[in-house]
């Protein structure tokens, strides 16, 4: 009965030996070898998707240099040979430096010629405070009359440089000028020509109302007026 048992229990034991020892070796073939997809030799985990290495980046081309630009104020960039010539701004005709050798007294030079100079445009505005002070008096009566006669010899002279001024400037550049421009010096001339012509009544119309107004004066006074 002995004999019988192990006769049973023989093939059983060989057959789960042959199992184990199978085992073994396949586990032993898994561990050997890495996984195709992971470069560490590590088993990819479950439920993790493997990386591939990434694709190398495209390699940039260098732009082209830019030329700098010139630090010369009005010169084009670089390269000067591919630079289109800039066009010379139009200058106006009336040369002003002649003129002033032409018309050495003028008063425009004095008053009217165009200026960024702050003590210039400083005595110009005193000096026209003052010649409208003075007119404030001839217009009130209060003026003297040789404060009348010198108001209206400014006034004369103001006139007779500006129609000089004009005239020679037509004389010099009238037909390099505008049509426009042509004709405000030309109703400048016509202007400042009608003023000289009102003077000598002007003058006589302010020293009869001085004349009249220091008769009144006189006559309040005579009545106990202070």
């Amino acid at each position: 009965m002995g004999l019988n048992v192990r006769a049973k229990i023989l093939p059983w034991l060989l057959a789960v030996s042959a199992a184990v020892l199978l085992v073994l070796v396949l586990a032993g073939v898994f561990r050997a070898e890495p996984a195709p997809d992971d470069a560490s030799g590590q088993p990819p985990r479950a439920g993790v998707p493997t990386r591939s290495a990434p694709a190398p980046e495209p390699r940039a081309e260098a732009a082209p240099p830019v030329p700098a630009a010139s630090n010369a104020p009005g010169l084009p960039s670089e390269p000067a040979a591919e630079a289109a010539p800039a066009a010379a701004p139009d200058r106006h005709p009336v040369d002003l430096e002649k003129l002033r050798e032409l018309l050495p007294g003028n008063l425009y030079w004095e008053t009217s010629v165009p200026t960024k100079d702050p003590e210039v445009l400083r005595k110009r505005e005193e000096e026209g405070l003052r010649w409208n002070e003075l007119y404030g008096k001839v217009q009130s009566n209060t003026a003297t009359e040789q404060e009348i006669h010198q108001y209206y010899e400014h006034r004369r002279k103001v006139s007779e440089d500006s129609i000089a001024f004009a005239s020679k400037v037509l004389e010099q550049y009238g037909a390099q000028l505008p049509e426009q421009e042509q004709g405000l010096y030309a109703l400048s001339i016509r202007m400042h020509r009608t003023r000289l012509e009102e003077l000598p009544r002007r003058i006589e119309e302010a020293l009869a109302r001085k004349s009249a107004h220091d008769q009144r004066r006189e006559a309040w006074r005579g009545n106990g007026g202070n």
